[in-house]
């Protein structure tokens, strides 16, 4: 297999191995502490900042037009999926087109 092969399934194992952990280490508290749960539920946001920020900042109009594509179909109330299809469409469809 080639190095990119590992690298993928090396990152599933560990995702994995830190979701069940955190799971693990949550369920030995009846109780959560409610600024730990505040964090927690900040998570995904952060997560999903850390990913499109550096696209936004250093990225091309195809870039740009995928954010703004995905971005009106989140504030719109379309679902997740439906965001990041869209989004992934108009950026395959604009990186193919403009070059």
């Amino acid at each position: 297999m080639t190095t990119t092969v590992w690298i993928i399934l090396a990152g599933a194992v560990v995702t994995f191995l830190t979701r069940i952990g955190g799971d693990l280490v949550l369920s030995r508290f009846e109780r959560i502490h409610p600024r730990l749960e505040a964090a927690l539920n900040a998570v995904p946001a952060a997560v999903l900042t850390t990913l499109v920020a550096p696209v936004a900042t250093t990225g091309g109009i195809a870039e740009a037009a995928s954010l703004v594509v995905a971005g009106g179909i989140f504030l719109r109330g379309g679902g997740m999926m439906a965001g990041f299809v869209a989004g992934a469409a108009v950026l395959i469809a604009l990186r193919n087109l403009i070059g």
